[in-house]
């Protein structure tokens, strides 16, 4: 019986870690700002609540223009492919083998890349007696600078971490001078002891250490 309880015990506690241990899907927004020349990645997470159910899974990605037109750029249906236009050649498939990710990225981004990305994802699952489906998209707006913006948090830790080593700096000088100062007043303080104890006669120091009888 007990061996028994320490089994199912032991299977809970497994269960228990292999539950905890399943990776997390988290929809997270796509950076908005990309540098003339880098690389940018158009981030696109569409999560399924049932990593196990099977599904077929489309992605279309397209460019809105101001008029509202959509320009195809790039498309995914089993397999990723380049799209005729604009985009062809400058895109790559950045998805997860899930297809949970199913972003793209640009080889080099340039200053006409600065506007609207759309990307729809189409999924449909397949269960025994239905096949339900799913539809969603999501809006990047892009913008493309020419410079890396200055990052105020970096500039501001930056100065903070130069006036604390300044700060610890001066400390440790003052410490090291009351040191040193103390130990010189202990050694003045020996020194004075010494040559007070050979001032005195040689009669008086036998006195000194003699011991006390009655």
């Amino acid at each position: 019986m007990i061996h028994t309880r320490i089994l199912l015990h032991s299977l809970s506690f497994l269960i228990l870690v292999v539950r905890v241990s399943r990776p997390v899907c988290v929809e997270v927004p796509s950076d908005t700002e990309a540098v003339l020349g880098n690389p940018m990645k158009l981030t696109c997470i569409s999560c399924m609540k049932r990593e196990e159910v099977n599904a077929e899974t489309r992605v279309d990605w397209t460019y809105v223009t101001s008029n509202n037109d959509e320009i195809p750029m790039y498309l995914y249906d089993g397999q990723p492919h380049d799209v005729a236009g604009p985009f062809k050649g400058r895109l790559l498939w950045n998805g997860s083998k899930d297809l949970q990710d199913v972003s793209i990225s640009f080889r080099n981004v340039t200053l006409n890349d600065t506007g609207t990305y759309k990307c729809e994802v189409f999924r449909q699952f397949n269960f025994d007696s239905y096949t339900p489906f799913y539809r969603g998209e999501k809006i990047i707006n892009l913008v493309v600078r020419e410079k890396a913006p200055q990052d105020t948090t970096a500039l501001y830790s930056e100065i903070m971490m130069y006036v604390l080593l300044v700060f610890l700096t001066f400390w440790l000088v003052v410490e090291m001078i009351y040191c040193y100062r103390k130990i010189s007043k202990s050694d003045e303080q020996t020194q004075d002891s010494a040559t007070d104890y050979l001032a005195i006669p040689s009669e008086n120091k036998e006195n000194l250490a003699a011991p006390v009888t009655e």
